[in-house]
C-alpha cells in the first residue's frame, strides 16, 4: 500500500499541532505549580507571624493592672508593634500587629478591676 505524499504532510502536520497543544498545556501546569508553591510559602509565613502575635498578646493578657499602666502607649517588639491603651479606668485595649501595617492584626479588650481602698 503506498501512501501520497500529500496524507503523510497531514499526519506530520496533525504531530505538530498535538505537540504544541501538549507543550502549551504543559507550560500552564507548570506555572499553576509555580503560583500554588508561592502561595503555600507565604501562607506558611503568615501562620507564623500570627503564631508570634498570638504569643505576645497571651502575654500581654497575662499582665496585672499595674504592668498594663507601665506599658501603656505604642512599643516595636522585633519585627511587631504593641499598642496599649486604657480607654476607661478599668478597661485596656491591646493591639499587636506587624511593623509595616496599617491596621493590627490582633485586638483585645482585658479588665482590670481598679484596686480596693482600705476603709
Amino acid at each position: 500500500m503506498k501512501h501520497s505524499d500529500g496524507t503523510r504532510g497531514v499526519a506530520l502536520l496533525e504531530v505538530l499541532v498535538a505537540l504544541t497543544i501538549f507543550g502549551i498545556a504543559a507550560l500552564s501546569t507548570l506555572e499553576r505549580l509555580a503560583q500554588l508553591s508561592e502561595t503555600q510559602r507565604q501562607s506558611q509565613a503568615r501562620e507564623a507571624a500570627l503564631a508570634d502575635q498570638d504569643r505576645l498578646m497571651t502575654a500581654m493578657s497575662l499582665l496585672t493592672r499595674e504592668d498594663l499602666d507601665l506599658r501603656l502607649g505604642r512599643r516595636i517588639v522585633g519585627s511587631l508593634v504593641i499598642e496599649v491603651q486604657r480607654p476607661r479606668a478599668t478597661l485596656y485595649r491591646v493591639e499587636v500587629g506587624r511593623e509595616d501595617a496599617t491596621l493590627p492584626d490582633l485586638t483585645t479588650l482585658l479588665y482590670r478591676p481598679e484596686p480596693r481602698r482600705a476603709f
